[in-house]
């Protein structure tokens, strides 16, 4: 039995997830917490496994409250400049067809339904454009940028796009996009 479309979007964006996790916290050997005491300090490394666990109480009790949308969008994009970075230069039709449908997808289920209708406006206005890595990229940064200034955030200058979001480092082009040649998870 076959993966359902969601599924395995949501599989994706949680290899990715853990990827970037286990990166960054290869990237930050220490962190700072601060004594009882308020001016002693010690240094707590952190765990190399892609699962943090807090040791502060405070810490422990965020992360088991709900989602914030701020958090949610924050995450979204993140996934979505992450994609459009290793997006080919010239993608397959199936490629093309793939990353149109993702972003209709999250037009039509993306859990906060005010962002979700605000995203379809701003699609209607600006169609997916993904004929290449850079124009896919830029296209995401332009709606980006749309959708910062209706909230009132600053915009990004497009120019910096791939310096921002460049291609992840993975061994053996493990992060190559391979929408050419499977639908859900079957080789073709």
């Amino acid at each position: 039995m076959s993966e359902n479309p969601v599924q395995a979007l949501f599989h994706h964006f949680e290899q990715v997830t853990n990827f970037v996790q286990h990166h960054v916290s290869n990237f930050i050997s220490h962190i700072q917490l601060s004594g009882p005491s308020g001016n002693a300090s010690i240094e707590v490394p952190f765990l190399k496994a892609t699962s943090v666990q807090p040791r502060d109480p405070v810490l422990k009790a965020k992360s088991s409250t709900p989602v914030t949308k701020e958090d949610l969008g924050r995450s979204t994009w993140t996934f979505l400049h992450t994609l459009a970075a290793q997006y080919p230069d010239n993608p397959t039709r199936q490629q093309k067809k793939d990353v149109k449908e993702l972003v209709q997808i999250l037009s039509r289920m993306y859990p906060c339904k005010e962002c979700a209708d605000h995203f379809k406006e701003v699609l209607r206005s600006n169609p997916v454009q993904a004929g290449s890595h850079a124009e896919f990229s830029q296209w995401l940064c332009h709606v980006h940028n749309v959708v910062n200034r209706s909230i009132g955030k600053p915009i990004f200058p497009c120019e910096r796009v791939d310096a921002r979001w460049g291609k992840l480092d993975c061994e053996q082009n493990a992060c190559e996009i391979i929408g050419s040649t499977s639908i859900f998870g079957k080789i073709w």
